[in-house]
């Protein structure tokens, strides 16, 4: 379209810098315009032709996404390891940067990535929340173990934060000051309200409308339990995204870095381009599943065999991940190869 400009926008805290080029890269508008939605709205108001825009990832990206989407004929969110030669020049600016951003857009070199819709960000948000709330709550439990130590007592690890022996034991305690049994009873009642608010989080994410039905299907996968359903169905978004199984394990983390040159190729250590929550939760999944699923125990056991402990991990994880695409693009619960051998036999 001959009319259509491109706007790249550099976003900050307190302002948004814009760029807005023709498609022969001459420069139609630029200046800068405050981060308020009253500001941008009025400002994309006042853009005159259709227009195509593009912004890098930030923390402040959503609401600016959300706010302008309307307004643009599409736009567009930016891979930031994506854009780092931006950050490389010898020059570097606000407006710089919007030009470029501009830049990319009219020549199709723009490198997008997955936005997902609104309601499944705002989801997102409440679980990346809840993981959060479990790792202040193992803080609390080892600042609980730390001051039992400091003070030369014994306990019982695996009861320590159950609720009646926990009281009994401090009723018992002899020769600690004060101070730090009020401290142990602070610190378990901070683990007990983080554990509650955890629960509460969780509860409300599975009775969501939008998550109930694809995180029920995705738990008939022998080993995949509600954190990792929940994980994978708000990370991944739309499960159609993956051409194939490599592009789900390359997204997750669970593959090594492949450098080609030359004619000569080499793997690297485990690529930190990934998403690491869904790398999280996959790794400590892969250490539990094999317990209820004989395939992935028969996986990790080969492994083992072999003295890759680490990469038997890895290839479970692999594995899962094969499990929860495969059951998410097709719509219907797991079945094992026994079942649907079984199945097809029957059928004939």
């Amino acid at each position: 379209m001959d009319s259509m400009t491109y706007v790249g926008l550099d976003l900050h805290k307190r302002s948004v810098a814009y760029c807005v080029k023709a498609a022969s890269g001459r420069i139609v508008d630029e200046g800068t315009v405050l981060s308020s939605r009253a500001a941008l709205t009025e400002w994309a108001q006042s853009l005159q032709t259709p227009w195509e825009g593009g912004m890098e990832a930030t923390l402040f990206t959503g609401w600016v996404y959300d706010l302008l989407l309307p307004y643009a004929e599409h736009l567009r969110v930016g891979h930031p390891l994506m854009l780092k030669a931006i950050c490389c020049s010898k020059k570097k600016s606000d407006k710089i940067d919007a030009r470029k951003l501009a830049d990319l857009l009219r020549s199709n070199l723009f490198p997008e990535c997955t936005m997902l819709p609104k309601e499944l960000r705002h989801l997102r948000r409440v679980l990346r929340f809840r993981n959060r709330i479990v790792r202040q709550a193992i803080r609390m439990k080892n600042t609980v173990c730390g001051l039992l130590m400091e003070s030369g007592q014994a306990y019982s690890k695996r009861k320590l934060h159950g609720k009646r022996y926990f009281a009994e034991l401090v009723d018992s305690l002899e020769d600690v000051p004060e101070s730090v049994i009020e401290l142990l009873r602070l610190s378990h009642g901070t683990v007990e309200f983080f554990t509650s608010m955890q629960k509460e989080l969780i509860a409300g994410l599975r009775g969501q409308p939008l998550l109930r039905e694809r995180v029920d299907r995705l738990m008939t996968i022998p080993g995949v339990g509600e954190i990792t359903a929940l994980t994978w169905a708000l990370e991944v978004g739309d499960p159609d995204r993956f051409g194939s199984v490599r592009e789900a394990v390359s997204y997750c983390g669970l593959c090594s870095a492949y450098s080609e040159s030359g004619g000569k190729e080499r793997r690297g250590p485990i690529s930190k381009q990934r998403n690491k929550y869904l790398q999280t939760i996959l790794i400590e999944a892969s250490k539990i599943a094999p317990q209820w699923n004989a395939e992935l125990r028969a996986l990790r056991d080969r492994e083992r065999m072999r003295g890759h402990h680490n990469r038997a991990t890895l290839v479970v994880g692999r594995k899962l991940v094969a499990y929860l695409l495969a059951v998410d693009k097709r719509g219907t619960a797991f079945e094992d190869r026994a079942s649907r051998a079984g199945g097809e036999g029957l059928a004939a």
